[in-house]
């Protein structure tokens, strides 16, 4: 059983990996390489004029193989990660007698995006080049206490009896009650409207890749334990 699981966390993990990146060039990469311009000065929002306007042009991808190489290294290595997580929480329903079919890892994908990154963004959202932000260590300890509480919360509200339901909702609620770090003021080089866009952008690809992540581990599984299952 261990086995087909680590198979199948690294099959779904190399898709998940594959297709996130996809995204990411097509949507994510090009919003991120224009707030690199406004981080570095050669673009300038409220320029010299005072005008609030600036123009709107993404740069290509242009030929940065290395730096393009290592954002798909990166995915997948993290969604692989992420499945032999999820794979192990498989694992353990499974021997509580909770079977999980390819529909049913679907959902376990999309509770993974709700938990590592939908809930943490609520309070600390992805940030554009050029962003100011608190501290970087009371904003990590927020980060990972939000993924426990939201990941525990979420079990509760699936398996839990009686009022653990209740407690997994005000569980989840918790991190987001307290408050991320932030600053008292607000200030950054890059138009608001495009790290607006590089949020949603984003969370939008994470979506993806943790519903292909959850379907094709479930789904992978599911045809190992059938073939090795006698006539």
């Amino acid at each position: 059983m261990v086995k087909k699981l680590f198979a199948s966390a690294i099959c779904a993990g190399i898709a998940a990996g594959l297709i996130a990146a996809l995204l990411q060039f097509i949507f994510v990469v090009p919003t991120l390489l224009e707030g690199e311009l406004y981080e570095t000065g050669s673009r300038l929002h409220f320029g010299s004029d005072g005008s609030p306007q600036s123009d709107k042009l993404a740069p290509g991808l242009g030929n940065n193989w290395g730096r393009h190489s290592m954002t798909l290294a990166f995915n997948i290595v993290t969604y692989t990660g992420y499945g032999l997580l999820l794979a192990a929480l498989i694992g353990v329903a499974d021997l509580k007698n909770i079977k999980t079919s390819a529909r049913q890892g679907l959902i376990w994908g999309v509770c993974g995006f709700i938990a590592v990154q939908l809930a943490p963004a609520m309070g600390l959202p992805p940030e554009l080049p050029g962003t100011i932000a608190a501290e970087i260590e009371p904003r990590q300890i927020w980060w990972l206490l939000t993924i426990l509480a939201t990941s525990a919360g979420l079990g509760l509200i699936a398996f839990g009896r009686s009022y653990l339901p209740l407690a997994g909702v005000v569980l989840i609620a918790l991190p987001q009650l307290v408050g991320a770090p932030h600053l008292d003021a607000y200030y950054g080089v890059a138009p608001p409207e495009l790290a607006a866009e590089f949020s949603t952008l984003s969370l939008g690809t994470a979506a993806a890749g943790w519903a292909i992540l959850g379907y094709v581990l479930a789904f992978t599984l599911d045809r190992l334990k059938t073939r090795s299952t006698p006539a």
